[in-house]
């Protein structure tokens, strides 16, 4: 999570959303990443990032 306001996040009732503690906008982002024989491979980067 990068989040504009503090680190804290709260887990919602649903088991399933984080929000930022304070309501502060935040984003999420992640790769699937392969390591075979000591080489990693980005799976799932996205071209114009």
């Amino acid at each position: 999570m990068v989040n504009i306001g503090g680190p804290q996040v709260k887990q919602l009732s649903n088991g399933w959303t984080v929000v930022t503690a304070d309501g502060s906008l935040s984003a999420h982002y992640e790769n699937s990443i392969l390591i075979t024989d000591g080489e990693a491979e980005i799976l799932t980067m996205a071209e114009d990032i």
